[in-house]
């Protein structure tokens, strides 16, 4: 197909031909996904020092809104997926731009700042604001993901596809954490409701333009219909959890992803108090922590060759190891609030970053071997409910994650009113535990790759072969 100066899909309409211009509008996809997400982290700070939300009730408000997200992506899935409207060019892009645009101003719901407003009043702003801009953002979010399979079906163009997928997100990411900080909290490392209100109305612009290039050059080369037409049969809830539990490295590679969402989501709001309080300089922590993801860009390139040599869980639990070693460090090394301190941690989150980086190339292509090894093993594939149900576990830990946190934070002392004048005491509790919720993460990341994921390179070549064998005497 590359090769050939125009492509054909099954209706025998012509299209370009598979290019970097194709790269680039999905990488836009993902950017535009970012500059809409970027500022959850900021979520917990904002409520409970801004607007002066007591921190266990933000917690609890803030658990349930993600267990609503955990449910939300597969039930805009079923409904993309059952949509057989016609439409001028796919309807994944339809749903695409229907969730730009509501993204324009959606996230600044989530940061109407209005401190004195009745205790009630707080109450109702966060959940319906959280509940639409999670609305819109999974209208969005769903159908890109789903929308890689329909631009080519050529493995080589898919790769090529996903990794420009994580360039996206790396500069959406990096360019969030470096600019946010500086621009939303003053001299004193206190943030400002009006400043986070206003970024978020620029980034949802931002992200809107994104979106809008990429549906503008995005092909659709394979037909819609194979896509939706993969799964019929009605959802058993407990058949599929049975199933999925039965799958050792679906469990695994889904162990291995909520440890990383608990600790690194879980640690975000100790983070900042950290750097308001501890370091005292929290505008530099943005700098920081995309400095921090250099390790994960310079071993993007390396991750194909690093596959075909050594495996995917092989190279996965190295990675995890190394996140292991550096946040054991994180917690035992003399980190003091200077600037040799913030070195040390500089170099801990460098080794931790590689760690995660490593893992995180090849964490949703270990997916795609999990649901082989259920055909593997019993004979059907299950893509879809294997998919929504690791969905479902990463969002549940992304929501109990920064909910545990701040539980933790208020039992060691931290008092939302003082903002970023937190006592000595709390503050040095606070860089503590972010290294032992960074350190619990790797953990788990370490359990879910070396100890249940069972897919070594030897077994992934035997059932490769086999299903390779199978389907040819289908």
């Amino acid at each position: 197909m590359g090769k050939n100066s125009k492509v054909y899909s099954a209706g025998g309409s012509a299209y370009r031909k598979f290019s970097m211009r194709d790269n680039l509008a999905y990488a836009a996809g993902d950017l535009g996904c970012n500059m809409s997400f970027a500022l959850k982290g900021t979520m917990a700070i904002f409520w409970t020092q801004f607007m002066q939300m007591d921190s266990i009730l933000y917690a609890g408000l803030f658990l349930v809104c993600q267990i609503w997200d955990a449910i939300n992506d597969p039930l805009i899935g079923s409904i993309v997926d059952a949509d057989r409207r016609k439409y001028k060019r796919n309807k994944f892009l339809a749903y695409i731009w229907l969730g730009s645009l509501g993204l324009l101003v959606a996230g600044a719901l989530c940061f109407v700042p209005l401190p004195n407003a009745p205790a009630m009043a707080k109450n109702i702003i966060f959940v319906c604001g959280y509940v639409l801009w999670d609305a819109f953002y999974t209208v969005a979010n769903v159908p890109y993901g789903s929308l890689l399979s329909l631009i080519s079906d050529e493995p080589g163009d898919r790769a090529s596809l996903s990794a420009w997928r994580s360039v996206g997100s790396l500069v959406g990411q990096m360019a969030t954490m470096a600019l946010l900080p500086l621009l939303i909290y003053d001299e004193s490392n206190n943030i400002v409701g009006i400043r986070v209100f206003a970024a978020a109305l620029v980034m949802g612009v931002l992200g809107f333009l994104a979106f809008q290039f990429m549906i503008r050059n995005t092909v659709i080369r394979v037909e819609s219909n194979v896509k939706v037409s993969e799964e019929k049969r009605k959802f058993n809830v407990l058949k599929a959890v049975g199933n999925f539990l039965k799958n050792r490295p679906a469990v695994g590679a889904t162990l291995a992803a909520m440890g990383m969402f608990l600790g690194m989501q879980g640690a975000t709001a100790a983070n900042t108090v950290m750097w308001q309080s501890y370091f005292h300089n929290v505008q530099i922590s943005g700098l920081v922590s995309m400095f921090a993801m250099i390790p994960i860009i310079l071993f993007t390139p390396l991750a194909r060759k690093m596959v075909v040599k050594y495996g995917k869980k092989e190279i996965a639990t190295v990675g995890a190891v190394f996140s292991l070693i550096a946040c054991g460090l994180m917690v035992v090394l003399p980190i003091t609030p200077n600037m040799q301190g913030i070195a040390l941690w500089v170099i801990c989150q460098l080794i931790n970053s590689l760690g995660m980086g490593i893992y995180s190339t090849v964490s949703w292509s270990m997916m795609g071997d999990a649901i082989d090894y259920n055909e593997w093993k019993h004979g059907n594939r299950e893509e879809g409910t294997t998919y929504s149900l690791h969905s479902f576990f990463r969002k549940l830990a992304q929501g109990m994650g920064p909910s545990l946190a701040l539980v933790f934070m208020a039992s060691l002392g931290y008092v939302e009113a003082n903002g970023g004048n937190q006592t000595y005491d709390v503050a040095l509790r606070m860089r503590y535990l972010v290294a032992v919720l960074y350190l619990a993460s790797a953990a788990l990341q370490f359990i879910g790759l070396a100890l249940v994921y069972n897919l070594d390179k030897k077994t992934l070549n035997k059932m490769e072969a086999e299903l390779k064998e199978r389907r040819g005497q289908e």
